[in-house]
Formats: structure tokens, sequence, C-alpha cells
């Protein structure tokens, strides 16, 4: 097959594989450039809007709108009369609350509970475990 006398040169200088490299960098260069103006251009538009909600100004809520609470831990101590608790939330920012209620009855700490958190006493019971200490 006859080949062009270019070509020969370049084949017996070992030119022949690097040539096409600049070119091919141009190319990824001019295309990439071409792609990131294209996505840089567009408009963000994330398709959630925001909502306000009014604050309720009679009392607020120690846990975020988007914290769920993972557990509550009662240690109720009769000698002493009073309850301690802890409630371990799934927010990154709070690790643990820590709470100290003077009674020992679970009805009421189940309310003084429901009452801090803003939470319903049916989710309270759901979530929370009791020990006591005599």
């Amino acid at each position: 097959m006859f080949k062009p006398r270019w070509l020969l040169a370049l084949s017996r200088l070992g030119l022949e594989l690097w040539l096409p490299l600049p070119l091919l960098g141009l190319g990824f260069w001019i295309v990439g450039g071409v792609a990131t103006d294209q996505v840089l251009s567009r408009a963000y538009n994330p398709g959630v809007h925001l909502q306000v909600n009014q604050p309720n100004l009679r009392r607020r809520s120690l846990l975020l709108p988007s914290t769920t609470v993972l557990s509550i831990r009662v240690l109720i101590n009769r000698p002493q009369g009073i309850s301690q608790v802890k409630i371990n939330p799934t927010h990154s920012a709070l690790k643990e609350l820590t709470f100290e209620f003077p009674t020992t009855e679970a009805s009421q700490v189940e309310a003084a509970i429901a009452r801090e958190l803003d939470l319903a006493p049916a989710v309270v019971r759901r979530l929370i475990h009791y020990q006591i200490a005599d």
C-alpha cells in the first residue's frame, strides 16, 4: 500500500502517535468549555418552594420542625422524687436533650415531655423507655 512521503517520515521519527494528541486535547478543551458554559448559564429552579409558617407565639418547641425523636429514656428516682429524661433527636446539631422533672408519676412525666417538645402524647408514649431507681 502506498503511504505519502510525509507519513513515512513521521513514522520513522515516532511522531505518528504523538502528533494527534495535541489536536485531541484541543478538541476536549473546546467541547468541555461549551458544555460548561451551557450548564453554568442554565437557570436554577429546584422545583421545591420555600414554605414559611408563622411561629407559635405562645410557646416555641426546643426541636426544629424537621427533627424527629429517636428515643426517650426516663430514669425515675423515687427516693429523690425526680425524673431525669434524656432525649435522642435525629438532628445532627443536637446530640442529646436532658430534662429533670419534679415528679415520679409516668403520666405526669409523659405530659411534661409532650409539653416541652410540643409533641402529641401518643408519640411520646410510643418512644419512651422507663428505668426505675429505688
